[in-house]
C-alpha cells in the first residue's frame, strides 16, 4: 500500500514525518501523471502546486478554513487529500470527478471554478460572510500569476485590501498561464522574483530558518521578523501593499518547509496577506517541464515518452491556416487571443505576421472593446476565443463594438459540447447571448472547408459583429451529396440523395433541420432511415443568424419538422426557427430538441450528444414516432 492510499481527510497528513511527506509529493506527481496520461486533464499546472497544496492542507483546517482556486486547474492534489483518490482514476470521465473544484463532489470544494480571476472577489466576498457572523476561520484565495492579467484581479484586490478580514491570497507565480504572460504585470512580478537584493538575502533568511524550531510561536515571529527585515531592505512599497495587503514573498513554492512557515507567519499578521509563490509548471515530469505549454489541457499521452497520439487537423489548425491565408492577401486582418494562441490555432499566425498578433493575456473583456478601437482605426479584427470565455465579454460586445457600428470578427472556438472539462466550459450560450444583439450575424459551418468560406464571408461580405462558431475536434461524418463548394446561407439535402432508390417517388416523412456540429448526425440518421424504407429532408443552415427566409420556406410542405441544436433551447436558433414556422401559418408538428434549462456536466461529446436526444440514433426515434413506413 502506498503512502497516499491512507490518505482519508487532510486530518491524516498530521503525524506524517518530513521523510513521508517528500515521499507523499512523489506518489502524488505520480498519480497525477498516471491518471492524466489515461483520461487527459490539466497536468503541467497540477504538478507545480503539490507542495503548495500539501502546505496549505497541513497549516489549515480545510474545509472550515475555506481555500477557493481560481480557475481549478490546479486542484488533483486538493481532490487527492480530500478523500478522492479511490475514485481519482475517474477523473473526466462521465460519472466521475470533475477536473475542477465542484461542492457537489465535496464540502472541501468550496466554490465551482472554470473561469480565471474570480478567486479573490469570491474569496473577498467569504471572508467578509464570515467576518459578519464571528467566524474566526481563514479565507486562502489561490490565484495564478497569469490571471492577473485580467481586470476583475483588481477590482477585487482594490475593494480587499482594505477590510481587516483574515483572507489570504496565494499568488501562485509559475511565470506563464496557458501561453506566455504578456504585458506590464508579467514584467512588473519578473522585478520583484528577479531583484539580485532579495538573492543576497535568501541565504541569511536560510540560516536562520534552519536555527529556528519547527513549530511554535517563536518560530513564526522569527518569519515574520525576517519578512519586514526582507521588505524593508528590498521594497519600499509594491503594487500589493499600495492596495492595502500585507505583501509576503516571494517564496520557493517547492520547499515545503518554506511554504508551512510562509503560511504560519501570515495568520499573525492583522488584516489581508498576500503570499507570492514561486513554482514551475510541469515539475517532476520532464516533458511538461521542457513543454508546459502543450501539457497545460492535454489528451492522454505515452506517459513513457510524452508523446501524444497523432491525431491529425481540428477545427482550431483550419482556422488558423485560412486566417494566414486571408492575411496574406490583405495586411489590414489582425488577430487577437486571450492567452490562447495555441488552443484557437493561431500559432502560425503569431509566426508568420507578429506584428499583426495581440496576445492582451487572460482579459476577453478588454480584447473584444481593444478589437472595436481596432475597426474604428480601419482594420479588420479577428479576435479568436472559446465560446465559453466569451460569455465573460457580452457587455463589451454590445456596448464597444455594436452599438458602435463597428465590424469585428468573432472566432468562436470550441463551441458546443467540448466534452471532459464540463460544466463550465460546454459551449452552449453563444448562440442565445449573441442573437440578441442588433444587427449580429453568426455562422455555424460543418466542415473544415465551411471554416474558411464562411471566414471570408466574415471578413468580406459583413459589416457588423460577426461570428464564426467551430466545434472542438475533428470533422465528422459528411454525406457525398453535401456541396462543400457552397457559400450559400443555407443547403437542402433532398431529392438527390434518393434517386434511382425505391423511395424516389415517396414523400419526406419529415425534415431534419439543424447545423454545425450536428449536421453529421443528421446526414448518419438519413442513411439510418432510408435503411427502414423512410425519406427524410435536411435542411442545414450554414448562416444560423439571421435565418435566411428560404431556409424555413424550405420545410413548409413537411407534416414534421425537427429541429436539433447543441445548444441552449431557451433563446437558442431553434426557437427563433419555430417562430418563424408560425408566422407563415405552418400546420405540421413542430419539435425542438437542445439543451433545456440546465449545465452540461462532463463526459465524451458523443455522449452528451446521446443523453440529450441530439444524436444519430435520437433523430431517427424522432422521426419514426408515428410514422409510417413505406
Amino acid at each position: 500500500m502506498t503512502l497516499l492510499e491512507t490518505i482519508h481527510s487532510p486530518e491524516d497528513l498530521r503525524d506524517l514525518s518530513n521523510a513521508q511527506l517528500q515521499q507523499l509529493t512523489e506518489e502524488i506527481r505520480a498519480t497525477i501523471v498516471d491518471t492524466v496520461s489515461e483520461n487527459g486533464g490539466h497536468l503541467a499546472s497540477n504538478l507545480g502546486a503539490v507542495e503548495l497544496t500539501l502546505a496549505m492542507h497541513l497549516e489549515f483546517e480545510s474545509p472550515k478554513d475555506s481555500f477557493v482556486w481560481d480557475v481549478g486547474h490546479q486542484v488533483y492534489t486538493h481532490k487527492l487529500l480530500t478523500g478522492r483518490y479511490e475514485q481519482f482514476h475517474t477523473l473526466r470521465q462521465n460519472g466521475g470527478l470533475s477536473g475542477f473544484p465542484n461542492p457537489e463532489e465535496s464540502d472541501h470544494d468550496i466554490f465551482a471554478a472554470g473561469h480565471s480571476g474570480a478567486s479573490i472577489a469570491a474569496g473577498y466576498g467569504l471572508s467578509v460572510a464570515k467576518q459578519q457572523k464571528n467566524d474566526p476561520s481563514y479565507t486562502l484565495a489561490v490565484i495564478g500569476d497569469g490571471s492577473f492579467t485580467g481586470g476583475l484581479v483588481y477590482e477585487a484586490l482594490n475593494n480587499a485590501g482594505h477590510e481587516n478580514t483574515k483572507l489570504i491570497v496565494v499568488l501562485n507565480d509559475n511565470e506563464m498561464s496557458i501561453s506566455p504572460n504578456v504585458g506590464s504585470l508579467a514584467m512588473y512580478l519578473a522585478g520583484i522574483r528577479t531583484n539580485p537584493a532579495y538573492y543576497g538575502f535568501k541565504e541569511e533568511v536560510r540560516n536562520t530558518l534552519q536555527k529556528l524550531p519547527y513549530v511554535g510561536d517563536a518560530a513564526v515571529q522569527a518569519i515574520v521578523t525576517i519578512k519586514k527585515e526582507v521588505k524593508d531592505r528590498l521594497y519600499s512599497s509594491n503594487v500589493f501593499e499600495d492596495m492595502g495587503f500585507n505583501y509576503m514573498g516571494p517564496i520557493d513554492g517547492h520547499d515545503l518547509r518554506a511554504l508551512r512557515y510562509a503560511f504560519q507567519s501570515c495568520k499573525f499578521i492583522d488584516g489581508p496577506v498576500l503570499l507570492h509563490v514561486m513554482t514551475k509548471k510541469g515539475k517532476g515530469y520532464v516533458f511538461a517541464e521542457q513543454d508546459p505549454s502543450r501539457f497545460h489541457g492535454i489528451g492522454s499521452f505515452n506517459k513513457v515518452t510524452g508523446e501524444s497520439p497523432k491525431g491529425g487537423t481540428n477545427f482550431s489548425n483550419e482556422f488558423g491556416k485560412a486566417l494566414c491565408t486571408f492575411a496574406d492577401q490583405d495586411e489590414n486582418i489582425v488577430a487577437i487571443t486571450a492567452a490562447m494562441a495555441l488552443g484557437t490555432g493561431l500559432k502560425e499566425f503569431s509566426e508568420r505576421f507578429p506584428d499583426r498578433f495581440f496576445d492582451v493575456g487572460i482579459a476577453e473583456e478588454f480584447a473584444v472593446t481593444f478589437a472595436g478601437g481596432m475597426a474604428k482605426g480601419g482594420l479588420i479584427p479577428v479576435f479568436a476565443v472559446y465560446s465559453t470565455f466569451l460569455q465573460r465579454a457580452y457587455d463589451e460586445i454590445v456596448h464597444d463594438v455594436a452599438m458602435q457600428d463597428q465590424k469585428v470578427v468573432l472566432a468562436v472556438d470550441r463551441a458546443g459540447f467540448v466534452g471532459d472539462d464540463g460544466r463550465s466550459h460546454q459551449g452552449i450560450f453563444d448562440l442565445a447571448f449573441l442573437r440578441t444583439i442588433p444587427n449580429s450575424v453568426i455562422y455555424s459551418p460543418s466542415t473544415y472547408k465551411g471554416v474558411g468560406q464562411f471566414l471570408y464571408r466574415a471578413l468580406y461580405d459583413e459589416g457588423k459583429v460577426i461570428a464564426v462558431r467551430y466545434p472542438r475536434g475533428q470533422q465528422g461524418y459528411i454525406p457525398e451529396d453535401f456541396n462543400q463548394n457552397t457559400y450559400d446561407d443555407f443547403s437542402v439535402l433532398g431529392e438527390d440523395y434518393y434517386e434511382n432508390t425505391d423511395l424516389n417517388d415517396a414523400k419526406d416523412a419529415a425534415a431534419i433541420v439543424t447545423f454545425g456540429t450536428l449536421f453529421p448526425e443528421a446526414a448518419k440518421a438519413r442513411d439510418l432511415l432510408k435503411e427502414q424504407g423512410i425519406r427524410v429532408r435536411i435542411v442545414k443552415l450554414n448562416k444560423v443568424w439571421p435565418i435566411a427566409p428560404g431556409a424555413v420556406d424550405a420545410v413548409l410542405d413537411c407534416d414534421k419538422v425537427l429541429f436539433f441544436e447543441e445548444g441552449a433551447k431557451s433563446g437558442g436558433i431553434g426557437e427563433a426557427y419555430g417562430y418563424d414556422l408560425m408566422q407563415r401559418r405552418f400546420s405540421g408538428t413542430y419539435r425542438y430538441f437542445a439543451v433545456d434549462n440546465t449545465f452540461v456536466h462532463h463526459a465524451k461529446q458523443a455522449s452528451l450528444r446521446a443523453e440529450f436526444d441530439l444524436d444519430a440514433a435520437a433523430m431517427v426515434r424522432a422521426v419514426t414516432e408515428d410514422t409510417p413506413h413505406e
